[in-house]
């Protein structure tokens, strides 16, 4: 494995067997993350996780008057934490203090990316400060239990999280709830643009469509004085005057702008980028295109596992996903895409890369915030449940059943489920795994719409046999 690509100091002799130590336990994470054979076992991950505490305790007293170095002992400690992280995650501890280090790890990420694009919508500032607040209670509630100094690490971590989500929303903070709509509006349109740029096809109807919305959306915020451009001459004029006021806009950032500087700033943002990947259709400059496959195959992958989650996705699968990333962002320059010679991309390829980044780590945040808090022993069990409480819902929704016996497929499923606790535990071999709590109440959840539909059942049978009783006796007088 190949650490993220960073400036290194010289590394202290005395840290040494703290490397080697770090490098082994790494190692072992790997090992149990790739073993596809059995599940990941609880007790496996907890003395891992306490193996590279104890490392980190001799470090701390190494460095009493060094506490912000960083050297390869540090990139490999992430890496541990790394994996630690998602592994408690895999094992169904999501709600415990070593969860939380993957989830603030990549919320930093995307809020980094969200500052750096200048624009977003205030439903993913929204997400993320939910997420961060859960993190708190969740590093808080484990005080007693987990060690001070990997709660010192992520409390300071999700403060700069705090920090730049802040920073986001004071941006936004002269949206009214007239233009709110209309400015979210803008985003979606610009990512749908960058979606379609990288389709395998260039899609020119669906651009032409996002053109047509973006219009609309144009004449809607003419009234608030919100215009693209000045200009009334060609095409290629009105593009240079946007390109001209964007730039000036980037190069000199307001505090806080205004809602219309802010809009229409997005809204300029937004033609510069049709007319430019209508004329580029997709074609990537060759020096680009290996980061450019490498990113797309990334995306690519994880959009496939977003949609098999629930039956596929192991979370420490999400780490080589984390690192690969890592290494592209973190190998770029002032922000900038660099060729072989050392070059920057131009604004198309730049703008392409940094939409596929972006989109990737996204994606592995949603899996990371969708993951549920159930060990993969149990998941199998998990899924099955899911599946019969959506069946349920779905056969009350479309008005129940006519008969009792339509839901024996669903009551002998359950109660075979039922039927495979012991002492009430789902058990797997002689361990009880983590998420019982989870698993139980779905159980409970389905038992009980079975219920309700089968007394609805008996209800309706019971009423239409009196009605036809009360009709014989009608026709016999």
């Amino acid at each position: 494995m190949t650490d993220s690509p960073m400036v290194r100091i010289p590394l202290d002799p005395r840290e040494q067997p703290i490397l080697d130590k770090l490098l082994a336990i790494r190692t072992n994470l790997e090992l149990l993350k790739q073993d596809r054979s059995t599940y990941v076992k609880s007790q496996d991950v907890v003395d891992l996780y306490n193996q590279v505490i104890e490392q980190v305790v001799v470090l701390n007293e190494l460095r009493t008057s060094r506490r912000h170095e960083q050297n390869r002992v540090d990139t490999v400690l992430d890496d541990c934490f790394q994996l630690i992280s998602l592994s408690y995650m895999t094992i169904g501890k999501n709600h415990e203090a070593p969860a939380v280090y993957s989830a603030v790890s990549t919320m930093k990420r995307v809020l980094d990316h969200l500052k750096e694009a200048t624009f977003f919508s205030p439903k993913d500032l929204e997400s993320i400060s939910s997420r961060l607040e859960d993190c708190r209670r969740y590093c808080e509630r484990g005080k007693e239990s987990y060690s001070s100094n990997l709660l010192t690490l992520l409390e300071a971590r999700i403060e700069v999280c705090q920090k730049t989500l802040s920073e986001l929303e004071l941006t936004l903070s002269h949206l009214t709830p007239e233009l709110t709509p209309k400015y979210d509006k803008l985003v979606s349109i610009l990512r749908s643009l960058s979606a379609c740029n990288t389709r395998s096809k260039f899609p020119n109807a669906e651009v032409d469509e996002l053109l047509e919305q973006l219009k609309e959306v144009q004449a809607s915020l003419q009234p608030y004085g919100i215009i693209a451009y000045e200009s009334t001459g060609t095409k290629e004029e009105k593009l240079a005057e946007m390109t001209e006021k964007l730039q000036l806009t980037l190069e000199h950032p307001e505090p806080a702008p205004e809602a219309k500087k802010l809009i229409e700033t997005l809204l300029q943002r937004c033609f510069i980028w049709v007319a430019m990947i209508k004329k580029k259709q997709g074609r990537i400059a060759e020096p680009f295109k290996d980061t450019y496959d490498k990113l797309l195959e990334i995306r690519n992958k994880l959009e496939k596992l977003s949609l098999t989650q629930a039956w596929s996705l192991r979370e420490t699968d999400l780490y080589s996903y984390q690192r690969q990333l890592d290494r592209i962002d973190e190998a770029r320059v002032d922000g900038n895409f660099l060729d072989a010679l050392g070059r920057p991309a131009e604004l198309y390829e730049q703008r392409t890369l940094l939409y596929l980044l972006r989109k990737s780590y996204a994606t592995i945040y949603h899996l990371i915030i969708s993951s549920e808090p159930v060990s993969e022993a149990l998941l199998p069990i998990y899924n099955q449940l899911t599946t019969l409480r959506k069946c349920l819902l779905e056969v009350k929704k479309s008005g129940g059943v006519s008969s009792p016996r339509e839901l024996y497929p669903y009551s002998m499923k359950l109660n075979s489920i039922d039927n495979m606790r012991v002492d009430g535990k789902f058990m797997v071999g002689s361990d009880i795994p983590d998420g019982q709590g989870s698993v139980t109440q779905l159980l409970e959840e389905c038992f009980e719409l079975a219920y309700d539909l089968r007394t609805e059942a008996e209800d309706s049978s019971s009423a239409g046999k009196s009605g036809d009783s009360e009709n014989g006796d009608v026709t016999l007088k």
